[in-house]
């Protein structure tokens, strides 16, 4: 595995715990490390967004995150001034251009000056070419990934799905990549092992069907160890991967059914609309982190709450805890 787009396995001593199993734990773990390691420096770009200043402020506050904010500083200090948040805590750097501050905020974090980033009131593409830049970028050898975190109703554990928002049609081995940053940001979370289920329509194997091919040479691959860390199965409809009496009421037998832990989707389509499903319908809590890079990005939608934005910066706070920390 490439150490730079893969955080650290274990954290000295706290590691031993037991998975972290909801949003209150990923705020109580990076408060936590916080206090102990000190927190960590956040990015944020174009950060003239009252949700997004909300949200940077609050993990202040909680000594989860200090943040260094980019964007146009008349609106930044408006903003905050609005919102009753105390501009003296920051550090503000003037740059109303979205693609300057972008390559700024990378600038930040190749200089060491910080250990994380987040968009703010910007296109995810504009973040995503700044990192993706072949001479002063964030690349790795690894595809850049979306990741969303969710805890719903019901369920005794935390969850992941991938690529909501950046690989529109990803190929076998682009999949593979995905499902790779999918377990490595399980790993961050505590969950080791994670069982995997590749989404289709279906349980059945056929030509006709690209995804259902692609999941069942994916799902050989994990069996082989040339995706390691994870147990992984497909095709997989969801109300298998959701519920064993499902696969069991089918005749399918799966290691995955009823106790998945990450949800691979084909598509940015059946993706994003997983997400907004979640968001929208379920009422779940979510997070969003683009792995890959050297380093977490914290990519938000626009429309994504207060709520949201919080517990995103909080697991991008952990994952840069466990890059840093000795093994």
């Amino acid at each position: 595995m490439n150490k730079s787009h893969h955080p650290k396995k274990r954290i000295p001593e706290w590691a031993e715990i037991s998975r972290i199993t909801s949003f209150e734990g990923i705020l109580n773990v990076a408060t936590y490390l916080g206090s102990v390691y000190g927190p960590k420096r956040l990015a944020v770009i174009a950060a003239e967004d009252g949700s997004t200043l909300k949200s940077v402020d609050a993990v202040r506050v909680r000594g989860i995150a200090e943040s260094i904010l980019i964007g146009d500083k008349n609106k930044i200090t408006k903003v905050c001034q609005k919102e009753k948040i105390p501009v003296k805590e920051y550090t503000i750097i003037d740059q109303p251009d979205n693609k300057k501050a972008a390559m700024d905020a990378v600038k930040l974090i190749r200089e060491g000056k910080a250990d994380f980033l987040m968009k703010g009131l910007v296109q995810t593409a504009t973040v995503i070419k700044a990192a993706l830049d072949k001479e002063k970028g964030l690349r790795t050898d690894h595809l850049l990934s979306h990741v969303t975190v969710f805890e719903a109703e019901g369920f005794d554990r935390l969850m992941l799905m991938s690529d909501a928002g950046i690989n529109i049609e990803p190929e076998i081995d682009e999949k593979r990549q995905i499902i790779e940053n999918a377990i490595s940001i399980a790993n961050a979370l505590g969950i080791d092992q994670p069982k995997v289920a590749l989404l289709a329509a279906v349980e059945t194997i056929s030509e006709k069907m690209k995804t259902a091919v692609d999941d069942a040479s994916l799902a050989k691959m994990g069996e082989r160890g040339q995706i390691k860390g994870a147990v992984i199965d497909g095709p997989l409809a969801l109300d298998d991967a959701i519920s064993m009496e499902v696969a069991q009421a089918k005749g399918f037998k799966s290691p995955v059914a009823g106790k998945t832990d990450i949800f691979i989707v084909d598509d940015i389509d059946v993706g994003n609309v997983f997400y907004k499903m979640l968001v929208y319908f379920a009422r779940a809590k979510v997070a969003g982190i683009v792995a890959g890079a050297k380093v977490p990005i914290v990519v938000p939608s626009r429309a994504d709450t207060h709520e949201i934005k919080l517990y995103s910066i909080a697991v991008g706070a952990i994952i840069a805890h466990q890059i840093k920390l000795p093994s």
